[in-house]
């Protein structure tokens, strides 16, 4: 299971920002080959990607490419470039159906064996953009044994709706649905669901902490930035409080020793608790030792010189 508490977007044509983000506690970056990157600028920022992924993993975040929706044709030039050593996996733009993730997963598959990585090495995040993608939630999260999260697209969802995201109510009533939709058809399959960036101004602090907010409260185990500034803040949302991690580890070693007894359920700080309140305790211990694992190899991680995203490209060009 990878925690993916903050996925942090970095535009792939700017070599600042790459570098910069190699340096930061985002859980995951994605390195965008989509909207961040201008038609003309697609092919170098192709290569910029590639000879990037090394250097940011070594800084302890997972690597994610965003590649082109399959309708644009670009998709596979985005894999051919973008699959390689230490790549986590893809997020795919614009996501409608489940056959959009199994055409993926073949190209994919194909990629791994020109860049001889081992083959299902590489996962898939479909990102969800639009009102088909929001009905077809549990298909796209079911599509293929690849997906390990699924993620909401907030602006383009909206306009899809006929609207413009200025024009979003500060409840954000209007987004409900899809991100009710998302969790559900998410963990009915048992993977992760990621909510949309803050699309408010940057200053506005008090709408972002009120939207990470409903995010966690509907059931969203992360979520995805467009800056830095908000790493801190998501990653302490949606990491277990120290009560929270507490209480669990007692939970799930009461229910441990009950069912040593051969009991299926315990009284437990005054509390019934059964087989459901156990799983759900010790996913959540789970995840507490893989964020503290996490937090580990970052502080361990070497200092990352900038001629670490070069390498590859010298040593290719020799």
């Amino acid at each position: 299971m990878m925690v993916l508490r903050s996925m942090l977007y970095v535009p792939g044509n700017s070599m600042r920002m790459i570098t910069k983000a190699a340096t930061l506690g985002s859980d995951a970056i994605i390195l965008d080959l989509e909207d961040a990157v201008p038609l003309p600028d697609k092919g170098t920022a192709r290569i910029m990607v590639r000879d990037s992924i090394s250097a940011i993993k070594s800084g302890g975040s997972y690597v994610f490419v965003r590649v082109n929706a399959l309708t644009t044709g670009l998709t596979a030039e985005d894999l051919k470039f973008g699959v390689g050593e230490g790549l986590d996996g893809i997020m795919l733009a614009k996501t409608e159906a489940k056959s959009d993730v199994v055409e993926l997963a073949g190209m994919i598959e194909e990629a791994e064996k020109s860049s001889g990585l081992k083959s299902g090495s590489l996962t898939i995040v479909p990102l969800i953009e639009s009102a088909k993608g929001v009905v077809n939630a549990y298909e796209i999260a079911s599509a293929s044994n690849r997906v390990i999260a699924v993620a909401f697209g907030a602006g383009d969802y909206y306009r899809d709706l006929g609207r413009g995201i200025s024009f979003l109510s500060p409840e954000e009533t209007e987004l409900l649905y899809a991100r009710s939709q998302i969790v559900n058809g998410s963990r009915a399959v048992g993977v992760q669901a990621i909510d949309t960036p803050f699309l408010g101004l940057l200053t506005d602090r008090e709408s972002f902490v009120k939207e990470t907010t409903l995010a966690l409260q509907l059931g969203f185990k992360g979520k995805q930035l467009i800056h830095p500034a908000q790493l801190k803040f998501v990653n302490n949302m949606f990491s277990p409080s120290v009560d929270e991690a507490g209480y669990s580890r007692r939970l799930a070693e009461a229910f441990e020793e009950a069912q040593a007894r051969g009991l299926g359920a315990v009284s437990f700080e005054g509390k019934m608790i059964d087989i459901m309140s156990y799983r759900q305790a010790k996913e959540l211990v789970n995840i507490v030792g893989l964020i503290a694992k996490k937090e580990e190899r970052r502080q361990l991680a070497p200092y990352i010189s900038l001629i670490r995203f070069f390498a590859s490209s010298c040593i290719s060009s020799k």
